[in-house]
């Protein structure tokens, strides 16, 4: 969860019409959760609603593409929205939208599975 921290944005995987789908997002980490923000109409807004609580994957890396050395953490958890106005209000303000859109809905992610590889470089590569 550090790794992720300690990087800007991801992909948030989800189910939409039985499919899985992936969207890029800025997030942060608090309090042990991944936090993103994201469109009232977007798919991944309507796949997770205030009734419910929704499995979604999340995905960020690092990784240098010339030396092939770097890191990928994927944590699997449970995805709800966030509606305390005062909570909204805040991340509104720290996470800056991917996209030039309004970005009106939060989401909290609660990592329930965390699975990570180091990228060490070409296996032989002489040094």
């Amino acid at each position: 969860m550090q790794l992720i921290a300690d990087t800007p944005y991801g992909r948030v995987v989800f189910t939409r019409d039985a499919l899985p789908a992936i969207r890029p997002v800025f997030h942060l980490v608090e309090e042990g959760q991944i936090i993103v923000r994201t469109r009232i109409t977007s798919r991944l807004t309507g796949t997770v609603r205030p009734e419910t609580t929704v499995v979604v994957a999340y995905e960020a890396d690092q990784i240098d593409p010339a030396t092939h050395t770097g890191w990928a953490v994927v944590v699997t958890g449970l995805a709800h929205p966030i509606t305390d106005p005062a909570r909204v209000a805040r991340y509104e303000k720290i996470l800056r939208p991917w996209m030039d859109r309004n970005m009106d809905s939060v989401i909290a992610i609660e990592p329930t599975m965390v699975n990570g590889i180091r990228l060490l470089g070409p296996c032989g590569q002489d040094k």
